[in-house]
C-alpha cells in the first residue's frame, strides 16, 4: 500500500494524486507540486488515503511544500496576469477571425508555461495565434480544446432532477455513456429526458446503470407473453427499482406482480 493525497488546480476541477511526502495535510490546504507542465499552485481536495501500488498507472510526484507567503503573493500576481492574458488572447482570436471561444488562461506557478483552454465546434488552426502569444509573453504557450461537459462542470447549475449538477458536485472524471443505458433504465428516448444542460447524455445514466441492471435481473420484458398463476398474458409495464411488472391477462385484466431479488447470484 502507498499513501496518496488528492490535489485540484481549479474549483470543481479534476483531482490528481500526489505523494503527501510526510506533510500534515488537510482538505483546503494550498500546496506547491511539480507536474509535467512545471510547478503548480494547488489545493488539497481529498485527504491522505492508502491505495495499492498496482492501481497506480503513473509515478506519483511528491508535494513539494505547503505554500509560503511568497508563494501566495506570486500566485496572486499570476492570477492577475492570467486575466490580462485572457483578454489579449480573445482580442487576437477576433483579429484572426477564429471560430473558437477562449474560456480561461493560467500561468504555471513558475511561469514556464501559459495555458489556455477553449471551446470550438471544429478543429481550429491556431498556429498564428500561438506564435503571437509566445512573442508577447516569452514563455511556452499551450492551447487545449475542452468539451461541453468540462465547461458545465465548472459553471455548475441544476439538472432536470432539481439537484446540483453531478459533474460539478462530485464527479471528477467523465466515463463514456451510451443510449443503451437509457433503454436499460426504461427512460423515454426523448432528448429533453436523457440529455443534461450540456446537451450530452446525462452522467447519471452511467453510474446508476449497474443498479438498474442488478434490480432488473430476471424481470420479464415489456410485450413478452408469460405464464402466471392467474393465466397467460402480455407484460405491459415493468418497474425495475420496485421489481414489479404488470401483466394483461385475458378474462382477468391487468395484474401486478412482484419478483423478489435473488441475492445468492
Amino acid at each position: 500500500m502507498i499513501s496518496v493525497v488528492g490535489v485540484s488546480f481549479k474549483k470543481n476541477g479534476k483531482i490528481y494524486n500526489f505523494s503527501p511526502n510526510n506533510f500534515d495535510l488537510k482538505i483546503g490546504d494550498n500546496v506547491i507540486v511539480e507536474t509535467e507542465r512545471g510547478l503548480q499552485f494547488g489545493t488539497i481536495a481529498c485527504e491522505v488515503k492508502e491505495i495499492s501500488e498496482e492501481s497506480l498507472v503513473i509515478v506519483l510526484n511528491p508535494i513539494l511544500r505547503i505554500v509560503t507567503k511568497d508563494d501566495v503573493k506570486k500566485h496572486n500576481k499570476n492570477e492577475e496576469d492570467s486575466k490580462k492574458a485572457l483578454k489579449k488572447c480573445r482580442d487576437l482570436v477576433e483579429k484572426y477571425n477564429l471560430n473558437m471561444y477562449i474560456i480561461d488562461a493560467s500561468f504555471t506557478h513558475d511561469r514556464n508555461q501559459l495555458f489556455f483552454r477553449f471551446m470550438a465546434d471544429n478543429r481550429v488552426d491556431f498556429r498564428s495565434l500561438a506564435k503571437d502569444l509566445a512573442n508577447i509573453y516569452k514563455t511556452r504557450i499551450e492551447l487545449r480544446q475542452i468539451g461541453v461537459r468540462d465547461r458545465a462542470k465548472e459553471v455548475g447549475g441544476y439538472g432536470q432532477c432539481g439537484c446540483p449538477l453531478c459533474c460539478s458536485k462530485f464527479m471528477n472524471d467523465f466515463d463514456s455513456i451510451s443510449i443503451n443505458m437509457a433503454k436499460t433504465q426504461n427512460i423515454a428516448l426523448n432528448p429533453s429526458k436523457i440529455n443534461g444542460i450540456c446537451g450530452r447524455l446525462l452522467c447519471c445514466l452511467k453510474y446508476e446503470n449497474e443498479c438498474y441492471r442488478e434490480c432488473g435481473k430476471d424481470l420479464p420484458q415489456v410485450n413478452k407473453k408469460i405464464k402466471t398463476e392467474q393465466g397467460e398474458g402480455k407484460v405491459i409495464s415493468v418497474d425495475v427499482l420496485k421489481r414489479t411488472y404488470k401483466v394483461n391477462i385475458p378474462d382477468v385484466g391487468i395484474v401486478e406482480f412482484t419478483k423478489e431479488l435473488d441475492e445468492s447470484n
